[in-house]
């Protein structure tokens, strides 16, 4: 369980303006996630990753090569299992990082400690917090990244093909009947996540509507009865949480998720990195809420549908 939530529970509060980008003969300049500027006198060479999403959008943002450190579970791309360990999220090994003598450190700011960031400041190294919470960060932050390691052919271009890409699922799903979902992140006790999270904005772009979108929690627990009474035409979980997540579920055979048998499982390294690979869970989970509709469309075509969620 440390390790799912560690690597989901996101935060809204991070800036999701276009990348403000500045190179000249005195360095470069980008914003991170939180507004803050990080200042390189030459572009990265020596670059330690702290979380797997950050991994992810630096091999995206074409800086692979110079990554010389990532976290514990760092999987993807595989040539970053090729590359050193500095340790478990939560408690990066700072010596370890000293070791490396990088240039620059990507973290995750709701991730990673932020007494080891301010430790690793203290060195004299800088830190770019990465907390995208939407699909228009994830873009950004690709452009921030590819400027601080010089290889913004590259990830200029992933940055565009990724917004393409996304606008394009938005267009074709985004008119389509609404389907209210249940996500759970755990079963024991039951979570869920609010509208605030990425996962929230994913359902969005394919007409989904968290049930709990309102609860102030980013990762509620919420009760048995809650969902019951909600009475969602979907449940999805994350493929990681255990063999069958959903299986306690089919007990309550009146539910419309049980008894239309929609419970879907969603790659959850997928789902839950807010890296370019969003963009693949968004289109798992389109086509998961396109069975419902079909399924719903034959059984009760004249039911009204539930009211579109506001954008």
């Amino acid at each position: 369980m440390r390790r799912w939530l560690a690597a989901t529970l996101i935060p809204l509060f991070c800036v999701s303006s276009a990348a403000a980008n500045i190179a000249s003969a005195t360095g470069i300049t980008v914003k991170d996630d939180y507004g803050d500027d990080i200042h390189l006198e030459r572009p990265a060479r020596r670059i330690v990753s702290l979380s797997p999403h950050t991994t992810e959008l630096l091999y995206a943002a074409g800086a692979g090569p110079y990554v010389v450190g990532v976290s514990h579970y760092s999987n993807y791309p595989p040539q970053a299992l090729q590359v050193a360990s500095v340790g478990r999220i939560s408690a990066v090994d700072i010596e370890k990082i000293l070791t490396l003598k990088p240039d620059l450190i990507v973290a995750w700011h709701s991730g990673n400690a932020a007494a080891q960031l301010q430790k690793l400041r203290s060195f004299g190294l800088p830190v770019f917090e990465s907390q995208p919470a939407d699909y228009a960060t994830i873009a950004t932050s690709l452009e921030r990244l590819a400027a601080l390691s010089g290889t913004e052919n590259i990830g200029n271009k992933a940055a565009a093909d990724f917004r393409a890409r996304w606008q394009g699922l938005t267009r074709t799903y985004r008119d389509r009947q609404v389907v209210s979902v249940f996500y759970q992140i755990w079963g024991q006790p039951l979570m869920t996540l609010n509208g605030q999270h990425m996962v929230s904005a994913v359902l969005r772009t394919c007409g989904g509507s968290n049930i709990f979108a309102d609860l102030p929690q980013l990762a509620p627990h919420v009760s048995l009865e809650a969902v019951i009474a909600a009475d969602p035409d979907a449940i999805l979980a994350p493929d990681d949480a255990k063999d069958h997540p959903l299986d306690d579920w089919r007990r309550f055979g009146k539910m419309k998720a049980v008894s239309a048998n929609t419970l879907f499982t969603v790659n959850a390294d997928w789902l839950n990195r807010p890296g370019p690979r969003i963009l693949d869970a968004t289109a798992q989970v389109c086509e998961f809420l396109d069975q419902v509709r079909t399924k719903r469309s034959k059984t009760s075509p004249s039911l009204p549908q539930p009211a579109k969620p506001a954008k």
